[in-house]
């Protein structure tokens, strides 16, 4: 059947409004809606035809199928794709693989790799070989998490077994996907290189009203309760449009109104841009009835993750196994996973910054200034920028002395930045800067006392989960089919959203007629036409009070939830648990101690290899900040002669030797240096071993700066000549400029560099 053909007054609106005062405005206005309306439409047909398609995973690039995760013995709704990369990125058959974890939280794969600046794109043109983790619209009977985390292991053996002679994978998990990978590799540590989390939430109760309100929403509903009741009005199905739902009434402003008004507005360039994320927003996936119960009883609400009271199968899940080096991404315009929840879990853990280099651990944060929860994985800019900048830095952050530090880019004259967008392509460089818990806690201006309240929230949620699956279950369940759940799904408002408008309308055939018709004959206003000037200002009217309805909205919920879980409520019958925080930091006390009365017992061992990296180690801590482009520490070292006239023998592992010191240095910093007469027994192997640290020291590419302030301190406690030493530094400068390896000094002013004396 052809589309109806516009009527002639359509086909030359002019003949309306010729001569008409606002002929143009009205003209114009007409066009956007028609055009608006078919895009619509277009969205509608996109939806229909990737259900028809199965919802396969909404890829930018091409890929195949490794292994499928429903044919594992405990099967799943997951699978492991190889990405095959573009003619223009070509592997390095040395590139360690990197494998992107996509998040289950209501929508459907492809978010990691949904555009070429993505993180997926950058690793590619990196040179590493990419694997994408995706799963299926429907899960397996009775699948559970465990059963995920079993899939994704067999996953990371599969692409260790395909790269023989790289070095494990470094695993990226993206939102819901991280929290999940992490506690994978608490309990299989030895199939990860470098983990990055990126905007995931790892510590629940963590927060605050103003900055992220939507933790207070599950107190009006009682707990976990209603995740057990949607599960079973699904037929052990929960759909994720409900998950989807709950984020767009975040910011209802841009939901109802500002995204729309925006696609209306600007209608002949947005149209793309619209339909291309709205075909992800809109695949909606769902998860097993257990799936969404674990997560909610025991992450979201029970916060149980940090303090280790997680059990996969029969292993605990404890973050502190995590042996890999942990990069965290967060971000200060996401209201999804804020930084406090990205973050806290460090402090719930450790307790301590010293417990993190005394157990060998390294752990580096980064903190983006605006990036929204979707822009940590889909923004350009964010891409090319912070995402590239980790990906080149993944030897530097496996080198790192164990340690927790904050990734801050910089420009390459060690400039501070207020803001990163101003960063231009080549003028910045990454540095990583010691933190400590301190830090973190200053990431939440509001402080923790209010966990208490969600403390309470838990223990009351028990109890109504409790009485429901006790006495509403066991009738609700033979009651709702699999056909019946089915269909209300279906009817889902986000759903009907999308399909009433696709060609199965009756009008879409005429809409997409004068779609055709308009594109022909645009009639489009100037920007600065006074008609939409008005335009813009009603909208933001508009946008304004639905951001007055959403403040007004969340304060009633805290306030609520104060009034109903706090010593004056409930808190007063199920008084809170002791912090997390504060039962880390006492245990991390008791650790500290002995593992400095273990480190005083054999302080004086070792000779001179473990002095060079003692005297190194003080000096990164002593300067605070290491730079990606010239930091190659474990390399350098690795390649130096370790005693003077050393030809042979096999090289000394110096990633180990520094993590050894590293411990030595968290707990006993003063008698780590004092000990290192004993470990130098004479003068020359004094000079030696300052020579080196101080040539490593050195700042490129002029190589000011030779006599540090550690090496002068110790110069002095040595008892030995400064220029004796200065000029072993220089004559080892050879191999430090060959590798490039130096230690950067932000904003220290450059002095010149002293030329080595005859002989």
């Amino acid at each position: 059947m052809s589309a109806p053909k516009p009527s002639a007054a359509l086909a030359n609106p002019w003949g309306w409004f010729a001569g008409m005062p606002g002929a143009d405005v009205a003209l114009d206005t007409m066009e956007r809606n028609v055009l608006f309306l078919d895009t619509l439409r277009q969205r509608g047909n996109t939806y229909v035809e990737h259900l028809k398609a199965g919802a396969p995973a909404l890829l930018k690039f091409g890929h195949e199928l490794v292994l499928d995760g429903r044919t594992l013995a405990r099967p799943c709704n997951y699978a492991l794709l190889r990405i095959l990369p573009p003619p223009d990125a070509a592997e390095d058959p040395k590139a360690r693989p990197l494998v992107v974890v996509d998040p289950r939280a209501g929508h459907g794969p492809g978010i990691g790799g949904f555009k070429s600046d993505s993180e997926v794109g950058v690793a590619m043109r990196a040179g590493h070989p990419v694997y994408f983790v995706t799963f299926f619209p429907q899960p397996e009977e009775g699948q559970t998490l465990v059963d995920v985390m079993h899939a994704e292991a067999r996953f990371l053996e599969e692409v260790a077994a395909r790269h023989p002679h790289s070095a494990k994978p470094v695993v990226i998990g993206n939102c819901q996907a991280g929290w999940a990978i992490a506690s994978l590799a608490a309990v299989r540590p030895e199939l990860f290189g470098p983990l990055m989390v990126m905007g995931a939430p790892m510590s629940y109760w963590a927060g605050g009203s103003l900055l992220n309100p939507m933790r207070y929403s599950g107190a009006t509903l009682g707990g976990a309760w209603l995740a057990a009741l949607s599960s079973d009005l699904g037929a052990n199905r929960f759909d994720g449009a409900y998950l989807v739902e709950n984020f767009e009434k975040l910011n209802p402003a841009n939901s109802l109104w500002g995204k729309y008004h925006r696609l209306w507005s600007e209608v002949d360039t947005e149209a793309e841009r619209f339909l291309e994320f709205e075909r992800w927003w809109g695949g909606f996936f769902r998860m097993s009835g257990p799936e969404i119960e674990a997560i909610v009883e025991n992450l979201f609400v029970g916060n149980r993750l940090a303090r280790g009271q997680v059990m996969a199968g029969d292993d605990r899940v404890d973050l502190r196994n995590i042996t890999s080096p942990v990069v965290v991404f967060a971000s200060w315009g996401d209201n999804i996973t804020p930084p406090p929840q990205a973050l806290n879990w460090i402090i719930d853990v450790w307790g301590d910054e010293r417990a993190i280099a005394a157990a060998g651990r390294v752990i580096v944060y980064v903190l983006h200034e605006s990036v929204g929860h979707l822009g940590i994985f889909v923004g350009a800019d964010i891409a090319k920028k912070e995402h590239s900048q980790l990906v080149n830095s993944l030897d530097v952050i496996e080198n790192l002395p164990p340690g927790l530090y904050e990734l801050k880019l910089r420009r390459k004259d060690g400039a501070e930045l207020e803001r990163w967008d101003d960063l231009e392509p080549g003028s910045y460089t990454a540095n990583f800067e010691h933190r400590t818990m301190d830090h973190l806690r200053a990431v939440n201006p509001e402080g923790r006392e209010e966990e208490a309240l969600f403390s309470t929230m838990a223990k009351f949620s028990e109890i109504n989960t409790s009485l429901y699956k006790t006495w509403i279950r066991p009738w609700l369940q033979p009651m709702v089919s699999r056909p019946m759940a089915d269909a209300m799904t279906h009817l889902h408002p986000l759903r009907w959203q999308r399909q009433m408008f696709a060609d199965g309308h009756p009008g879409a055939a005429a809409i997409a007629a004068w779609a055709t018709q308009v594109r022909e004959q645009r009639h489009a206003l100037s920007t600065d036409h006074p008609g939409r000037q008005w335009q813009q200002g009603m909208s933001s009217l508009i946008e304004t009070s639905l951001n007055l309805f959403r403040d007004l909205r969340d304060q009633s919920v805290v306030q609520w939830t104060r009034l109903a879980y706090g010593p004056l409520g409930l808190g007063a019958v199920l008084p809170p648990d002791v912090s997390d925080e504060s039962l880390a930091v006492a245990r991390a006390q008791a650790e500290l101690e002995a593992v400095r009365r273990e480190v005083l017992a054999r302080m004086g061992e070792g000779g001179f290899a473990q002095a060079v990296c003692r005297i190194v180690l003080a000096g990164m801590v002593s300067i605070g900040s290491f730079e990606r482009r010239s930091f190659r520490l474990a390399r350098l070292l690795s390649e130096l002669p370790h005693e003077k006239g050393a030809t042979k023998g096999a090289p000394l592992d110096w990633r180990r030797l520094m993590r050894d010191e590293a411990r030595v240095a968290a707990v006993a910093p003063v008698e780590a240096l004092n000990s290192l007469g004993q470990m130098l027994p004479d003068t020359a192997s004094r000079e030696r071993a300052l020579a080196m640290a101080a040539a490593v020291m050195m700042i490129e590419p002029t190589l000011n700066q030779p006599r540090s302030e550690i090496i002068e301190l110790l110069i002095g406690m040595l008892d030995v000549q400064p220029e004796r030493v200065m000029d072993l530094a220089f004559q080892l400068t050879a191999p430090l400029n060959q590798a490039r390896v130096s230690l950067a000094v932000p904003g220290r002013a450059r002095r010149p560099r002293p030329k080595p004396k005859p002989g």
